[in-house]
């Protein structure tokens, strides 16, 4: 990314504090991605995870608090600055977001045509090869709705990675994917940090899978970060809510039942 010298780290949150329909994000979240790497956000659900994805991309600002990309302060850039900060960036989004009246060839060109004025035989190219690195190069004139959930998530991987961006942005990668599917996308995202080393943030539930490519994760619950490391780091911890969050277990600080009046005394006391 065009900035300043370049530090060890891509990302810097420093002290952030978001809300939104009066209820608190996050209340001081402070956390640093160093480049080069694969780092998990993980959380219970209603952590902000998706949230803290769109304040890197500038989709949001913050109430306080900074968010830095490879040095510059997300918030204060203009138009101009954050669309030339987009260029460098790629994201996955969860329902992988084709555009469903264009070809798989024209999704993974739409960046290409859009931020560059490549010829239309250096994109055809651009598009090939990137398409060939998922798997799906025979699939380049095929309709979205023609292909399986796990082929559309690789097609989307492919358009965000057809700039060549230095930060790769996952939400959810592996959601409602099979296990071969999963396994692809998981290979796939590993080699991009490996070969092209780029930066990878991943949203993820998926415990298991990203304990296997993540070199670093940060659990956030409450508005904060309460916990950091490798996942084998994670996995010893003290914590009670990280040693559940990373078990899947349902018992333990976070509840399985929302908040409510005693069950005997609603049923029995309640409206009829």
């Amino acid at each position: 990314m065009p900035g300043a010298e370049p530090g060890p780290y891509l990302i810097e949150v420093d002290d952030l504090r978001f809300s939104t329909a009066g209820r608190r994000i996050f209340d001081g979240l402070t956390l640093r991605v160093a480049r080069g790497t694969i780092t998990a956000i993980m959380g219970p659900s209603g952590t902000g995870k998706t949230t803290l994805l769109r304040l890197i991309t500038g989709q949001i600002r913050p109430e306080s608090g900074s968010v830095r990309v490879d040095g510059r302060e997300v918030a204060r850039l203009d138009r101009a600055g954050l669309y030339e900060l987009r260029r460098h960036m790629g994201m996955l989004f969860q329902n992988s977001a084709l555009l469903t009246d264009d070809s798989v060839f024209d999704n993974v060109a739409f960046p290409l045509r859009e931020h560059t004025r490549l010829p239309e035989r250096l994109i055809r190219t651009v598009v090939l090869t990137k398409l060939q690195a998922v798997g799906l190069r025979g699939a380049a004139r095929l309709m979205p709705a023609e292909l399986s959930g796990g082929m559309a998530r690789r097609v989307a991987l492919a358009r965000a990675m057809v700039l060549d961006p230095d930060l790769l942005l996952y939400d959810e990668p592996f959601s409602g994917l099979d296990p071969i599917s999963m396994g692809m996308i998981m290979r796939l995202i590993k080699a991009n940090n490996d070969i092209l080393g780029v930066t990878s943030i991943l949203v993820s539930h998926d415990v298991e899978e990203i304990s296997q490519i993540a070199d670093y994760c940060f659990v956030m619950s409450g508005g904060k970060v309460i916990g950091e490391g490798t996942p084998a780091e994670l996995r010893r911890t003290d914590s009670p809510l990280i040693r559940q969050f990373m078990s899947g277990s349902a018992d333990g600080p976070v509840p399985f039942h929302y908040p409510a009046p005693p069950y005997r005394d609603e049923l029995l006391g309640g409206p009829r």
